[in-house]
């Protein structure tokens, strides 16, 4: 039996290729800004981003920029496939009344980006705390991700590795029910009746989702920061815990420290969310070019949602 013909010639194998592509684009493009945010939210005597841009090429060189960046790329296409098959299902599930020809109520859209953020949340939590502990590093080293994480699990177990997962899911529950709300409902109000039809234009679905990324970052950056000071390692105990960070961090710094780093983040967002649309966008039309035209007529009308915000 052929696995990847079979695979392909199912929608849903298509949509998980194509939102790898969409991902990975997404990460690509966006990861020097993640970094240059990650470096602000560590200390208040880290300056700009402009500062820290010159400061690290001038230093680390420009594959600093990049540091950790095998961690995301090597889980983004399986992530973006559970995280946007769960969001399917739970945002009918909270909804049942509504007909399954019709698409999801926005109560349910919302809901159903609320659990699905909160179930990602345990497998992105170990991603993320060693992509953050790589893009920290101050100097070029040979450890890579598989390293970290041996490193990590010795010294400190499976609960090191899985540090920060509280913080992460009460950012990412809250963040995702807003983010796919948004866009769901900036895409409804530019191209009315898309919703239901399928037909609004990528430039539709560049401003939906850009606004949906924006939306969703401002919201959780404060427990952003909190979350990457939590994960970000070295002096063992010096949080006790999210309400102790929080409390050392604005007695230490004041409460513009929950905010620092916030307009390289919605920078990032718009151009995160504008790489993963259009690769996915693209990278879809390609593979529905191999059917026939009666089954691009089937071409499901949810395919616009299957985008994933950084």
């Amino acid at each position: 039996m052929d696995f990847w013909p079979e695979f392909m010639a199912s929608s849903w194998g298509r949509e998980f290729v194509a939102g790898g592509f969409g991902g990975v684009a997404g990460i690509i493009s966006g990861y020097p800004l993640d970094t240059l945010r990650i470096r602000q939210q560590q200390s208040s005597k880290s300056g700009s981003a402009f500062t820290i841009l010159r400061r690290m090429l001038a230093v680390e060189g420009p594959s600093s920029l990049y540091r950790g960046m095998a961690a995301p790329l090597a889980s983004v296409t399986f992530q973006n496939a559970m995280v946007f098959q769960i969001y399917a299902i739970l945002s009918r599930s909270f909804d049942s009344s509504v007909p399954l020809e019709e698409p999801p109520s926005y109560r349910g859209v919302a809901l159903g980006g609320v659990g699905t953020g909160a179930v990602q949340s345990l497998l992105l939590s170990p991603v993320e705390l060693i992509k953050i502990r790589l893009q920290l590093q101050q100097q070029q080293s040979n450890s890579g991700p598989i390293s970290l994480a041996k490193t990590i699990l010795r010294r400190e177990g499976l609960k090191g590795i899985y540090k920060g997962l509280t913080i992460t899911v009460l950012r990412d529950a809250p963040a995702h029910g807003l983010y796919f709300w948004t866009y769901e409902y900036v895409r409804e109000r530019l191209h009315p009746g898309c919703r239901k039809s399928g037909e609004e234009t990528l430039r539709t679905m560049l401003v939906a989702g850009g606004l949906a990324g924006v939306s969703s970052w401002v919201v959780c950056y404060p427990l952003d920061v909190v979350k990457t000071r939590l994960q970000q390692g070295g002096g063992h105990g010096a949080y006790e815990g999210i309400a102790d960070c929080f409390r050392k961090s604005i007695a230490q710094e004041g409460y513009g420290v929950l905010w620092r780093g916030l307009g390289t983040a919605v920078a990032r967002a718009f151009v995160v969310n504008g790489a993963i649309f259009a690769a996915y966008e693209v990278a879809l039309r390609c593979l529905f070019t191999q059917l026939t035209s009666a089954d691009l007529s089937k071409k499901p009308k949810q395919d616009a949602l299957k985008i994933y915000k950084e």
